[in-house]
């Protein structure tokens, strides 16, 4: 699932109560949410979704300035139980 590095967009089925700035476990790889959106929590749908960006500390810079195109990132769903919290949000 996690074939190749750089950012990529996590959706990620239910809330495992992570903020921006946690670092997760995906599929063997540690990676920071650089963003976070909730989605489905106005429809007030049964299990909301968290659409975040991630990738690793090296890619924060490129993330902060905008220097990726953000419709062109993989996307990598999960439910919220795959993945491991390292740290629930960013200092």
């Amino acid at each position: 699932m996690w074939q190749e590095r750089g950012m990529k967009k996590v959706i990620i089925r239910g809330d495992p109560g992570i903020g921006r700035g946690a670092i997760i476990e995906v599929d063997g790889e540690e990676v920071v949410c650089f963003s976070l959106d909730r989605q489905s929590s106005y429809h007030g749908g049964d299990r909301p979704q968290l659409w975040c960006t991630v990738g690793t500390e090296d890619e924060r810079e490129t993330f902060e300035k905008r220097e990726f195109v953000p419709h062109f990132l993989d996307v990598v769903a999960v439910d919220a139980e795959a993945i491991d919290i390292v740290e629930k949000r960013g200092s």
